[in-house]
């Protein structure tokens, strides 16, 4: 089916749109840059136990598998996605002022499920604004997407640095003015009306395309990235609050994070050189890898002696566990599922990756509770039934790419 022609309004290209997309993208990622690294420092000095701490991290992670393909189908009929999502981050600002109450188990909790539905669209809703630049203007995704990394890597380092000066009750008060700042920026937002193709994370996409997709190479995939993926949610959850434990500052807990972030971006840069002849296959495999010696190196690196540069040595990890399993999804999509299938095969993946993630962090609560640091090594097992599926994968992966 053709798409519908775009309106005369649509084919003129709103002014300085590029500039415009970056400070989104670099106002966007401030917020979870503090969040996934200091939002649990922050738990766990309000008093709250590791069971309590993986029920505010992994209800949220539940919950918006089911609402943000709800919000941004609901944002593809809007006259225009760049209100929604000026909608969106106002309304995230709000609840996110419900930290400021007292910090008890129930309202921490509540803000936390509701922040997570207004929260989680704006990633996939300013990439599809993006992307309807590129399709209509020729404009560079990267060149707009690039300030995204940057800014988390910034809110990484400098939140430490912060938190190292005024504690951690500072953590909601950087979320909140993180996001009043993408709320200016969102209102500077280009309008480019109503989108002509459902966004990736479409609910209508997954339910009229999907089943197509339920073969058993690519289920088998998913899975096993999804499940590969899930290993990571003891390091998300409470690495940060194990490094305070031994006695690492904030300030260089900042630079730990950011350090594996520089480690991912290498990977993205340097991957075509090394890996471009590389089945997807075995770039899952070689990323399981990656996963399983991380979560070995872990809780040995402090008692051999290691210490902080053994932190970081293990960090340069996350260019593996991390970026090859995201470079292996996108290119195993690429490779066999075609075009008017694609917002589906991403939907489905981020089904998987959602539900497995937040399954794992859910459980590592009382891991860490009874094992400490060695709650790692219950990772193993987790990414070796992840790397079991890519090679059931394998067994049935097509012979050839699709045709588009």
């Amino acid at each position: 089916m053709s798409l519908p022609p775009l309106s005369p309004e649509q084919l003129v290209k709103p002014r300085h749109f590029e500039l415009r997309m970056s400070l989104i993208f670099a106002t966007l990622f401030i917020s979870p840059g503090t969040h996934l690294p200091y939002f649990p420092l922050w738990l766990e000095a309000k008093g709250f136990h590791a069971e309590q701490i993986a029920v505010i991290l992994a209800a949220p992670m539940f919950l918006r598998v089911v609402t943000t393909p709800m919000l941004t189908a609901l944002a593809d009929r809007a006259k225009d996605r760049a209100n929604v999502y000026i909608v969106l981050v106002a309304a995230s600002m709000a609840i996110s002022a419900g930290y400021f109450l007292p910090a008890t188990y129930a309202i921490v909790l509540a803000v936390s499920l509701l922040l997570t539905i207004v929260w989680t669209p704006h990633s996939p809703m300013a990439d599809s604004l993006a992307l309807s630049g590129v399709r209509r203007f020729g404009s560079n995704y990267t060149a707009m997407r690039k300030w995204g990394s940057i800014s988390y890597l910034c809110a990484n380092v400098a939140g430490g640095f912060i938190l190292a000066a005024t504690g951690s009750q500072a953590v909601p008060m950087i979320i909140f003015v993180a996001l009043g700042a993408a709320l200016v920026a969102g209102l500077w937002a280009p309008r480019m009306g109503r989108p002509r193709k459902a966004s990736p994370l479409s609910a209508t996409e997954i339910q009229h395309k999907a089943p197509s997709l339920f073969n058993a190479y690519f289920l088998y995939f998913t899975l096993g990235v999804g499940i590969i993926t899930a290993s990571h949610a003891f390091l998300y959850g409470f690495v940060s609050i194990y490094w305070k434990s031994v006695g690492i500052g904030d300030s260089v807990v900042g630079l730990l994070w950011a350090w594996g972030v520089v480690s991912e971006v290498c990977m993205f840069l340097l991957f075509d050189r090394i890996f471009a002849s590389v089945s997807v296959v075995r770039v899952m495999v070689i990323a399981g890898i990656g996963s399983i010696v991380r979560w070995i190196a872990f809780p040995l690196v402090w008692p051999l002696g290691l210490g902080v540069p053994g932190f970081f040595l293990v960090q340069s990890l996350h260019s593996v566990s991390v970026a090859m399993v995201l470079i292996g999804l996108q290119k195993m999509i690429g490779e066999t599922v075609s075009e008017e299938r694609t917002g589906a095969a991403q939907g489905i993946a981020y089904f998987f990756n959602g539900f497995f993630m937040a399954a794992v962090t859910l459980a590592s609560g009382p891991l860490y509770h009874r094992l400490g640091v060695d709650g790692f090594w219950a990772m193993i097992p987790i990414a070796i039934v992840g790397m079991a599926l890519i090679g059931l994968a394998a067994r049935s992966a097509p012979q050839r790419p699709v045709r588009r």
